[in-house]
């Protein structure tokens, strides 16, 4: 069964595009990395402005959500 998000959001056609170019296994290996980079960017800025552990989840859930929406998971 394909990906729920497949199809769905601006960023969709691209991602998947890219991921039947290069890969599934080297493509979800890149979207890890940019999934942990973009956590420790809302970690830090959460640090900078003195936001506590369920404001850091928060954002990063409101991230995923993005995400979705716009395509970047399908």
């Amino acid at each position: 069964m394909g990906n729920v998000n497949e199809g769905k959001g601006l960023f969709a056609p691209i991602v998947v595009l890219t991921r039947n170019i290069i890969g599934k296994k080297r493509f979800n290996q890149l979207r890890g990395k940019a999934i942990a980079l973009h956590s420790q960017v809302i970690t830090e800025f959460c640090k900078s402005i003195g936001a506590d552990s369920k404001v850091r989840q928060g954002l990063i859930r409101l991230a995923k959500k993005n995400g979705e929406r716009l395509g970047f998971l399908a």
